[in-house]
């Protein structure tokens, strides 16, 4: 009986989760003309939605926006990764003064408002003449994804057994060569989930892209925004389903190919023996 309660937990769950995209699916597969069909499956079946979302017709480059994600969600990843590990292992391996205040400063960033920095960081990249620039997008973002980075990896390091490291240095090792060959190798899967994560919220990022972008540089979540009806007053919804769908299926495939990888790093150091 508690199993069969834990397998109808995981259906709704999976339904919960996965409805919304059968939908946006659904929808963007439905002929324009049946856009608001109740029909819970897939009716006049075409194609021509995924078309009008790749036309570049209307002034709409939604293959290049889907390169200005990838180019910023990688840079951003890699660079917050990069500084969050050596950040994280500092606050969990070391003690020095004011290492409270620093994991503070760290929480207290993560938990700012968005909003809240689109006028200021207009202003400060107007003056830099950056507006429309990669550096103005992957700046911010890096603000956003390095709190998860270090926090995310905080918690990991914390776990691992002081001996390791000090076997490797009474073995004759450097603090750094101890992080870098013993340490970060068994990080690699929380570094790996926490890349993921970092590089989910940074390609699903709009407010800040849609004020500092431009047509040159916007990245998908903004292309989708402005994507035009045949009208002022007709909003291509099907066709906005269709790109939807195209800028989800990757993100899906990605984590259902490194799932292992990812619930391995959610759950390091979950269990102590």
């Amino acid at each position: 009986m508690k199993r069969f309660g834990h397998l109808l937990g995981v259906i709704f769950i999976m339904f919960w989760g996965l409805a919304p995209f059968y939908w946006m699916v659904v929808t963007a597969l439905r002929d324009k003309a049946h856009t608001f069909d109740t029909t819970p499956w897939p009716t006049h079946v075409t194609l021509d939605n995924f078309r009008d979302a790749l036309s570049t017709t209307k002034g709409n480059d939604f293959l290049g926006a889907m390169v200005n994600s990838l180019l910023i969600s990688a840079a951003t990843t890699a660079i917050a990764v990069a500084v969050g590990v050596f950040t994280a292992y500092a606050l969990a391996r070391m003690d020095f003064r004011g290492k409270g205040v620093v994991t503070g400063i760290i929480l207290a960033a993560s938990m700012f408002p968005g909003i809240a920095l689109v006028t200021p960081l207009f202003q400060m990249f107007g003056d830099l003449g950056w507006i429309g620039t990669y550096r103005a997008m992957i700046i911010p973002n890096i603000s956003f994804a390095l709190p998860l980075t270090v926090y995310t990896l905080l918690s990991f390091f914390r776990q691992l057994p002081w001996e390791l490291e000090e076997a490797a240095l009474v073995d004759g090792a450097t603090k750094g060569q101890a992080f870098r060959k013993i340490l970060l190798p068994l990080a690699a899967p929380a570094l790996f989930t926490t890349a993921i994560i970092a590089f989910i919220t940074t390609w699903n990022e709009f407010m800040l892209a849609r004020q500092l972008s431009t047509t040159a540089t916007e990245p998908v979540t903004v292309a989708i925004a402005r994507f035009s009806g045949p009208s002022a007053f007709e909003y291509p919804y099907a066709a906005t389903m269709a790109a939807g769908a195209l800028v989800t299926i990757p993100l899906i495939i990605m984590v259902l190919i490194f799932q292992q990888r990812i619930v391995a790093g959610l759950t390091a150091g979950g269990v102590k023996g």
